[in-house]
């Protein structure tokens, strides 16, 4: 792979070659695709979507929103703090081309932005859920009507290959989705391969997909002009990584482990001084002890201490990425950045707490067990009205049901089960969490 493929600003329908060089500078085609996420409603729907706890009623635990957008601050640093090098490396892609070293934090940051765009309500018990209701619920009745291929995409819901579906997907009007330069869509797709075979090998990239059989055009599109390393044949698609996918994934890496740490100090689900040790014990190389005795509350020495971990990785992703660059553009990286951290150790220890103390905490749990059956509740209802079983047909409540989700009015006229079945599914991913619990009780008969 080479840089200057790999950092195209094409965007979807184009038919001239956008140069860098040609660009405005005041508001750059990187930073447009920043902007354009930002103000798109799947992108506000995450301020009501779990990132540690569901339907939390404190106001200083992270929304996916909040995360999204603290990943992607992250990003951006790691992006400029490689692209300087890199630059320094390949100086014809300054020279030449014209590309600064802001492109590649535009980049990242506009990716990590969007990371996180297409998960479901309650985050990965919601995408089970998904998956669930069409391996052993009521949608496996579908399984004799789908390829092989297609059923895959069902059973392992991925979050993942929705938020490329919602960032590219054509509608009525509106072509190529959100129409992000292809940079900024190679960046994002942290798995670029289709959903079968299912984790066919030990490469982080194929741990899971990043497309459903009805963006896969697309996705082979994006993949030929950013120059990306074939890794399957015809009959399963599948690509190396785009390099910046690392940057990204390194970013949600450093987020979701300290960031969601501290959410479980301030919920009191950790004990602090039990807590703080194993932060201390990842920065103990740049702590300052004198200011860190000097600060009073558990506040102030967490934010301390958090601000030093996350510079303290950021630091380490960047050399690690600079490090592996020509194994990386040849497509032979197969690991994420944080598998070869001097700091693993510590970083598993933060995971394994977190996992044990929140992720599995009994409100998470509880919360999660209510969600997974409203998620499961608005697929039946869903596949019901628009691909009714014979008891179902022309029933009033159905016809109810159709008129209450305007978005999916199209689907009457679709022939495809499959693609009536994933719009389904991206539909039901796009609710929020508060929304899925109204609609719950609507379609349950609980509210009025």
């Amino acid at each position: 792979m080479n840089w200057e493929q790999l950092l195209s600003l094409k965007r979807f329908g184009d038919t001239n070659k956008r140069l860098r060089k040609e660009q405005n500078e005041t508001r750059l085609g990187f930073e447009v695709d920043y902007d354009r996420i930002i103000f798109s409603s799947a992108f506000r729907s995450l301020q009501d979507k779990t990132q540690v706890i569901p339907l939390s009623k404190t106001d200083f635990v992270h929304t996916r929103l909040t995360h999204s957008l603290e990943v992607s601050v992250v990003g951006r640093s790691l992006g400029r703090l490689t692209g300087q090098k890199i630059l320094q490396k390949h100086p014809h892609l300054k020279e030449t081309h014209g590309y600064q070293m802001n492109d590649f934090g535009a980049i990242v940051a506009a990716a990590a932005l969007a990371h996180d765009i297409g998960n479901p309500p309650f985050g990965h018990s919601g995408e089970k859920a998904i998956g669930e209701y069409f391996l052993n619920g009521n949608g496996k009745r579908f399984k004799d009507q789908l390829s092989e291929a297609e059923y895959q995409d069902l059973i392992k819901f991925e979050g993942n290959a929705n938020g490329f579906k919602i960032l590219t997907e054509n509608k009525p009007g509106i072509s190529g989705g959100l129409r992000l330069s292809y940079a900024t869509l190679g960046a994002f797709i942290k798995y670029p391969k289709e959903s079968l075979p299912h984790k066919p090998t030990s490469n982080i990239a194929d741990k899971k997909f990043g497309f459903f059989q009805s963006e896969k055009e697309i996705f082979e599109e994006i993949s030929k002009e950013l120059g990306l390393i074939k890794t399957g044949n015809d009959a399963n698609i599948s690509f190396s990584r785009h390099p910046l996918a690392f940057l990204v994934e390194a970013a949600d890496d450093i987020c979701y482990t300290i960031i969601d740490f501290e959410d479980g100090i301030n919920l009191e689900l950790i004990d602090e001084e039990y807590a703080l040790e194993y932060l201390i014990n990842l920065v103990k190389n740049s702590i300052s002890t004198e200011k860190y005795h000097s600060l009073e509350s558990t506040a102030d020495r967490l934010s301390y201490l958090r601000a030093l971990a996350i510079n303290t990785l950021i630091t380490e992703a960047a050399e690690l990425f600079l490090e592996n660059e020509e194994s990386i553009l040849a497509g032979e990286f197969h690991e994420s950045l944080f598998d070869r951290s001097r700091y693993e150790a510590q970083i598993k220890d933060i995971i394994k707490i977190s996992r044990e103390r929140i992720y599995q905490s009994e409100e998470v749990i509880d919360k999660e067990i209510a969600g997974y059956k409203m998620v499961d509740t608005l697929l039946n209802t869903y596949t019901n009205a628009f691909l009714p079983e014979p008891q179902h047909k022309g029933s009033n409540f159905t016809s109810l049901v159709l008129k209450s989700v305007p978005k999916l009015q199209f689907l009457e006229n679709e022939k495809s089960i499959y693609k009536k079945l994933i719009q389904i599914c991206s539909y039901t991913a796009s609710l929020t969490d508060g929304f899925t619990v109204a609609s719950f009780k609507k379609y349950q008969g609980l509210s009025l």
